[in-house]
């Protein structure tokens, strides 16, 4: 499974299969054999910019036993590849040296795949979700601010540091019955309403612009509400 973080790119390993291409948000496939054992050479074969001429690797083509070999050094390795390592290691390099990895966090490229990598930041299928049962109108459109692919510029700042979205939508009913929910379980942060009547002394009449002309009018009865 290939695809790309940012910018899009070219898996090419010709001695393998055809290029294929590797674009952000979105995933491609490789389906191949290398039939004989030995060292061949691959390399990114779309311009992407700086040290594009430093993107290439060796591809080592081994019998079971001798890979079964290579993923048990590799094993060894300290460094373990999760949201954080990621983080560092994508950022725009040049003739970066071969990494190895003991593991791998198993959501991790779902992450990468839905540009998400981000603690906090909605993920491309939570939003084609919401879209999927009929979107949120004008209301959703700062949902797409975490998903522009500047993300070093908005990394970590899209709202502030604390980051929020709307991940899911819910009913009429269901909200009231949270709404509900919350009163029972707070109830002191849901005080009753105070209905008694609040005397204006004084206060015109609704369309007067004198206070001669309500002189001997009783005051107004105004309902004093606490939210």
């Amino acid at each position: 499974r290939i695809t790309s973080s940012a910018v899009m790119n070219s898996f090419y390993i010709p001695a393998l299969a055809g290029q294929i291409y590797a674009m952000p948000g979105m995933e491609t496939k490789l389906h191949a054999v290398i039939n004989r054992p030995g060292t061949y050479s691959g390399f990114s074969a779309n311009y992407s910019g700086a040290g594009f001429s430093g993107m290439r690797f060796a591809f080592h083509g081994l019998s079971d036993q001798a890979f079964d070999q290579w993923v048990a050094q590799a094993r060894t390795a300290s460094a373990a590849l999760n949201r954080d390592s990621y983080l560092e290691l994508e950022k725009p390099s040049e003739n970066e040296p071969v990494r190895h990895y003991a593991s791998v966090d198993p959501d991790l490229y779902g992450a990468i795949l839905n540009l998400c990598v981000e603690r906090g930041k909605m993920c491309m299928n939570e939003m084609m979700s919401i879209d999927a049962k009929g979107g949120l109108g004008l209301a959703g459109v700062r949902n797409t601010l975490p998903l522009q692919y500047d993300k070093l510029a908005r990394r970590g700042a899209v709202f502030g540091n604390d980051p929020s979205y709307v991940a899911s939508i819910c009913t009429a009913e269901e909200a009231a019955a949270v709404s509900r929910a919350s009163r029972d379980a707070w109830p002191s942060y849901w005080p009753a309403k105070n209905l008694s009547p609040l005397r204006g002394a004084g206060l015109l009449r609704p369309g007067t612009d004198s206070r001669s002309a309500e002189a001997d009018t009783p005051p107004l009865g105004l309902l004093r509400r606490e939210l």
